[in-house]
C-alpha cells in the first residue's frame, strides 16, 4: 500500500495538470472566439501565455517523474524485507526475479527482417532502387547472422550490430516511404503467404509421415530375408513347433495375431509371455503372408516362447477364402479398384494427394488385415479367441479377459469416444441412406488391437454374413472409404461388451501427451497411428516400452544393425 502522505501528494499533482489543461483550453477558446479581432498586442499576449503553459507543464512532469521514482523505491525497498519463501510468491520489483526474455533478440531479428520486405517492395514500387538495394544487403546480413538461431544464446557476436545496421535503415526507409495503407497492405500480404506456406507444409508432412509408415525400415527387411533363407536350408522334421495338441484346446488362452512383420510380431509375444502368470496355457496362432511365411517360422523356432505354444499358418494356403467368398478379395480385383489404388491419376506429389495416400496404403491391400472377420472359420474349434494387434506391447498378465461377461454380445473392446471424438458420424458416411436409417451418428466408437471375442455368439449370431452384407453395399465406397474399423463398428452394432479403458491404451503411434500413469497401468499398449516403434519417426518418449522386449544382442538383430 503507499504512504497516505506521498498518495495525496500523487493525486495533488494530478489535480494541478488537470486545471492547467483545463486554464489552457479556456483560454484558447476565448481567443479562437474573438479570432477576428488579433491585434498585436493580443497575439504577444497570447505567446507569453503559452510559454507559461508550457513551463508550468514541464515542471508538474518532472515533480511527477521524481515522486514515481520515490515510489517506486520505496517499494523495492519494502519488498525486500518480505520472506517470499512465507508468502510463497515474489516481489516483481526484486532485481534477482527478473525473467528476461531468453530470444528477444531472436525475435526482433525476424520482426526487422518482415519490415524490411515490405519497405523493400514499397521501394520498387515507388521507383526508389537505391534504398531497395540497401534494404535488401542489410536483409541478407541479417538473414545470415540469424542463421538457425531459436535463443538469443545462439547468435554469433555480429547479431548486434546487424540489429543496429537493420534499424537505422529501417528508420530511413520509414521517413521516405512510410504509407499506412500500403504497410498494412503489405503486411497482410505476408501474413496470407505464411498462413499458405503454413498449410502447405502440413500437407507435406500429412504426406510424408504416410509415405513412411507405408515402408519397412532396412533392418526389418534384413531379418526377414535372413531368416527366411535359413528357414528353406532346414529339413522338414525341423521346421515343425511342439504342442500342437493344444492349438484346438478350448480351456487355453488363445491369442489370434496376424502380421507381416517379424520383429513386431515377437514383441507381441515376448511381452504377453513375459507377464503372463501360466505361460504354458497360452497359444499364439500367427498368420503371415507368403512373403513372410519362412522368416516367422524361422525366428519362433530359434527363440521359442517358453512353454506356451505357438503356431504359424501362410494366409495364401487358406484355398476357402477365394474372392466367390469374401467380398473384399472380389472388390480387390475389381477394374474401379484397381483403378484407385494403381493408376497414376492420383496425385502422389508432397503437396497434394495425403489424403488419398491414407487409404491407399498397402494394409488395405492385404487380406491379413480383413482376416479379423474370419475367426470361427480359421478357428472352428474354439470358444473365445483373443485378437492382437501386432503395434501393442502387453504390459499385464491378460488370463482375466477370459473371465469377462460379455452379457451375451460378440466383441468386448475398449471404446474410444470421449465428447464428440470417435463417434460413428466420424467413420461413416450418414448421408447415405442405408447408414443413416440403421445407425446413430453419435453412438460410441470403439478401438481394434486388443478384442476378445465370443465365437459361439459370433457363429450364432451370422457376424461373418453381417459383414459380408455391408461389404457388399460398399464396392464403390459410398459407405465408408476403406479399412476395416467403420465394417466393425457397423458388423458389431450393438453386439460390443465396453471393456475397462485399463486394459487396453491408445494413442503412441500418434500423441504425444498421454498420461505416464496411464501408460504405466495398461494392460496393453497400441501404437496405433503413422509414428509405430520400428520407425525411425516413432516418438522416442514411448519406445523404450516396446524395445525392452527385443533381443538386441542376437545374432540376427546384430547382423542386421537394428540396435543402431
Amino acid at each position: 500500500m503507499l504512504d497516505v502522505s506521498q498518495g495525496n501528494k500523487w493525486t495533488q499533482i494530478a489535480a494541478n495538470v488537470r486545471t492547467e489543461i483545463s486554464r489552457g483550453k479556456q483560454d484558447d477558446l476565448v481567443d479562437d472566439d474573438h479570432s477576428q479581432f488579433h491585434t498585436p498586442a493580443i497575439l504577444a499576449r497570447r505567446q507569453l501565455r503559452e510559454r507559461r503553459h508550457e513551463k508550468r507543464a514541464a515542471a508538474l512532469v518532472k515533480q511527477d517523474d521524481e515522486v514515481t521514482v520515490k515510489l517506486e523505491n520505496a517499494a523495492l525497498e519494502r519488498s525486500k524485507s518480505v520472506d517470499s519463501a512465507v508468502l510463497g510468491k515474489y516481489s516483481i520489483w526484486r532485481k534477482e526475479n527478473e525473467n528476461e526474455n531468453t530470444d528477444s533478440k531472436v525475435h526482433l531479428m525476424r520482426d526487422q527482417m518482415i519490415m524490411a520486405r515490405v519497405y523493400i517492395s514499397i521501394a520498387t514500387m515507388k521507383k526508389n532502387p537505391g534504398l531497395a538495394q540497401e534494404l535488401q544487403k542489410q536483409l541478407k546480413e541479417s538473414q545470415r547472422a540469424l542463421g538457425e538461431a531459436m535463443y538469443d544464446a545462439d547468435l554469433t557476436r555480429s547479431a548486434h550490430e546487424k540489429i543496429k545496421s537493420m534499424d537505422q535503415v529501417l528508420s530511413k526507409a520509414k521517413e521516405q516511404l512510410y504509407d499506412c495503407n500500403l504497410v498494412t497492405g503489405k503486411l497482410r500480404a505476408i501474413l496470407q503467404s505464411a498462413d499458405e506456406q503454413v498449410r502447405s507444409l502440413k500437407r507435406q508432412s500429412t504426406f510424408l509421415s504416410q509415405l513412411a509408415a507405408k515402408t519397412i525400415p532396412n533392418g526389418i527387411h534384413c531379418l526377414s530375408m535372413r531368416l527366411a533363407i535359413d528357414y528353406y536350408l532346414l529339413p522338414p522334421e525341423k521346421r515343425k513347433f511342439p504342442r500342437s495338441e493344444n492349438l484346438e484346446n478350448p480351456s487355453l488362452f488363445h491369442y489370434a495375431l496376424f502380421s507381416d512383420n517379424v520383429l513386431a510380431a515377437s514383441v507381441v509375444v515376448n511381452s504377453t509371455i513375459m507377464n503372463a502368470k501360466e505361460p504354458a496355457k497360452h497359444v499364439f496362432h500367427l498368420v503371415t503372408d507368403k512373403l513372410n511365411f519362412g522368416a516367422m517360422n524361422m525366428w519362433f523356432l530359434l527363440n521359442p516362447p517358453g512353454k506356451a505354444t505357438i503356431h504359424v499358418e501362410n494366409v495364401d494356403e487358406f484355398k476357402w477364402l477365394n474372392s466367390s467368398y469374401c467380398p473384399v478379395l472380389r472388390q480387390l480385383e475389381s477394374a474401379a479398384m484397381k483403378e484407385y489404388y494403381f493408376k497414376g491419376s492420383h496425385s502422389t506429389t508432397l503437396s497434394a494427394g495425403s489424403s488419398n495416400l491414407k487409404y491407399r496404403n498397402p494394409k488395405y491391400l492385404s487380406m491379413l488385415n480383413h482376416l479379423r472377420f474370419y475367426l470361427p472359420q480359421i478357428y472352428p474349434k474354439l470358444d473365445k479367441i483373443l485378437f492382437l494387434d501386432d503395434d501393442i506391447v502387453v504390459q499385464k498378465d491378460l488370463t482375466g479377459l477370459w473371465s469377462v461377461n460379455l452379457h451375451e454380445k460378440v466383441n468386448g473392446a475398449v471404446e474410444t469416444c470421449g465428447e464428440s471424438f470417435h463417434r460413428f458420424d466420424k467413420y461413416l458416411n450418414f448421408s447415405n441412406p442405408h447408414i443413416a436409417k440403421n445407425f446413430d451418428p453419435n453412438a460410441c466408437g470403439w478401438a481394434y488391437g486388443m478384442n476378445i471375442f465370443d465365437l459361439k455368439e459370433w457363429k450364432k449370431r451370422d457376424i461373418t454374413g453381417i459383414y459380408h452384407k455391408w461389404q457388399n453395399m460398399n464396392e464403390d465406397r459410398v459407405l465408408w472409404k476403406l479399412g476395416t474399423l467403420p465394417p466393425g463398428l457397423m458388423t458389431f452394432y450393438g453386439l460390443t461388451h465396453p471393456l475397462d479403458k485399463s486394459w487396453h491404451v491408445l494413442g503412441l503411434g500418434y500423441s504425444p501427451s498421454i498420461d505416464g500413469s496411464e501408460i504405466e497401468n495398461a494392460a496393453v499398449i497400441h501404437y496405433n497411428g503413422n509414428m509405430k516403434p520400428w520407425l525411425e519417426l516413432a516418438m522416442t518418449k514411448y519406445k523404450s516400452y516396446w524395445t525392452k522386449y527385443i533381443k538386441f544382442d542376437h545374432p540376427y538383430i546384430r547382423a542386421c544393425k537394428l540396435g543402431e
